[in-house]
């Protein structure tokens, strides 16, 4: 099926034909969907700390912090373009209507003068029509307001990364998204006077986020004295994955190459790896506010790095006490206690194990990375939550999932997926050290099963693309986890050009 020219081709993108060969085999076999037994929630699952529990935790990461010997990184995807955010204003740019006829288009126009990157477009539309925005409207040539807003010739804004485009108003001047994840930065995941900010970002616009981080950086350090370190990676070749024809033979270009497609974001586990860090924040490009609206986020990242590094300082003295040999068997119950209630991993046979069957079993479960998620209650936004789920090895945990993950011809679990009390919002606190300070190998940790197959077309030929297991998802299966309800107000994506006129970006 692999002719010598697809293998040099394979060989060049990093990639083995025995990966090719297997990943050909999973669009014949499908993934199998996930065994459940509940969809988390308070007190099944999610933590809902109190007024005391909260400042004990933000008290706990700013011990953490002050020590200064723990490199802390934040982490933000950061690669996606901002297309799909300008959807409707394509619509309308290449539609046969001349005026804004949708409530989408209506709404944009009304008030266009609200959005952070009004003035710019302002004076991309003086440049390039000789007249401004509130002229162009008046003339009815509302074409020309969104053309300069999405096209190259103005702010190229449908092309951009999220990361760059201008979200929020500032008296000195708009800010970028980018810019935001800087100021969360030096809020709370600075460290000796130093935050380390790492962007996953996508080749043709990695220039352009340097050159951004390059003109902003010095005025942020010393509005908050502290030093940035900025990084990039983008998502390797090597995770790229094949895609195939709908009777699962390889995809081939008009050229006869074989068609790879980015694997999505479950990709970016090998960049994480990558990162030398003890804990790492993680959080999407689009998620910001302005200063005002800081407080919460701030509040809520420190509450989620204290119980992490608390959860994390018992575990490894769990972890010594089992290497030490000398434990009592009420010393192994009480670690069974902590590996159950608090990481919430159970085994329904674990009563019938030896206590050298339970040493072994309890050391595998301490020792491998963890997490602590925020979690918000649902308000129907499209995406995962948080479920007991079913692992290899028999033993039920906390996992985010994906709709696509789920058996949709099971009643009662898309009765948990439907009736679920709340959502994932990616906000994670990820601890990547083991007890001895070495770095997992979090490919390790990934479930391979756990990957899904869309559908997708190319030059208008069908196609079936392969996502790998999902970053928060099967990509952390065999991590532990903990749920944390967060507030609403720490949850506030911008999928849309028109979400910039909420009241939380404004």
């Amino acid at each position: 099926m692999l002719s010598q020219e697809d293998l040099k081709q394979i060989a060049a993108k990093g990639i083995t034909a025995a990966q090719v060969e297997k990943q050909l085999g999973q669009f014949k076999q499908g993934f199998p969907f996930l065994k459940l037994e509940a969809a988390a929630s308070i007190g099944c699952g999610i933590e809902a700390p109190s007024s005391d529990e909260l400042v004990k935790y933000v008290d706990a990461w700013n011990d953490y912090k002050a020590t200064g010997d723990k490199k802390i990184v934040k982490f933000v995807p950061a690669s996606g373009a901002a297309s799909r955010m300008f959807k409707d204003m394509f619509a309308f740019l290449n539609g046969d209507h001349d005026q804004p006829s949708t409530d989408f288009e209506k709404k944009y126009f009304e008030n266009i003068d609200k959005f952070a990157f009004y003035s710019e477009l302002n004076d991309t539309c003086v440049k390039n029509e000789g007249k401004d925005i509130k002229t162009l409207i008046s003339e009815g040539n509302y074409k020309a307001v969104a053309a300069n807003m999405l096209e190259s010739k103005g702010l190229n804004y449908g092309q951009l990364p999220k990361g760059l485009l201008l979200f929020h108003k500032y008296p000195e001047a708009p800010r970028t998204p980018l810019e935001e994840h800087l100021v969360e930065g030096a809020l709370y995941a600075a460290s000796a006077g130093e935050a380390h900010i790492h962007f996953t970002v996508s080749s043709e616009h990695r220039e352009l986020f340097k050159a951004k981080v390059e003109g902003k950086c010095a005025a942020y350090s010393e509005k908050y004295g502290i030093k940035y370190d900025v990084t990039f990676s983008e998502q390797k070749p090597s995770t790229d994955t094949i895609a195939a024809n709908p009777d699962n033979t390889p995809f081939r270009n008009d050229d006869g190459t074989l068609l790879f497609r980015p694997g999505g974001h479950g990709a970016l586990i090998e960049n994480l790896n990558d990162i030398d860090a003890d804990i790492v924040f993680i959080k999407n490009i689009d998620n910001v506010v302005p200063d005002r609206l800081k407080d919460d986020t701030v509040t809520y990242k420190q509450l989620l790095a204290g119980m992490l590094v608390t959860l994390q300082k018992k575990a490894f003295g769990y972890l010594n006490l089992l290497d030490s040999g000398e434990y009592t068997h009420e010393q192994l119950e009480e670690i069974i206690r902590f590996v159950q209630r608090d990481l919430c991993c159970r085994k329904s046979d674990i009563k019938q194990l030896e206590d050298a069957e339970l040493v072994i079993y309890l050391r595998k479960k301490l020792n491998r990375p963890m997490r602590v998620c925020g979690v918000v209650k649902n308000v129907g936004e499209p995406g995962g939550g948080p479920f007991l789920t079913y692992n290899q090895d028999g033993t039920v945990s906390l996992q985010i999932l994906e709709s696509s993950q789920i058996d949709k011809s099971n009643e009662e679990y898309m009765r948990m997926f439907t009736e679920g009390t709340h959502f994932n919002p990616v906000d994670l606190v990820c601890a990547i050290k083991d007890y001895k300070g070495n770095a997992f190998n979090l490919p390790d940790y990934v479930d391979p099963t756990t990957g899904f197959i869309s559908s997708k077309s190319k030059n208008g030929r069908e196609l079936k693309a392969l996502e790998l297991p999902g970053l928060w998802n099967g990509a952390m299966s065999d991590w532990n986890t903990v749920f944390v309800e967060v507030p609403l107000t720490t949850f506030n994506p911008v999928k849309t050009v028109n979400d910039l006129l909420r009241d939380q970006h404004q």
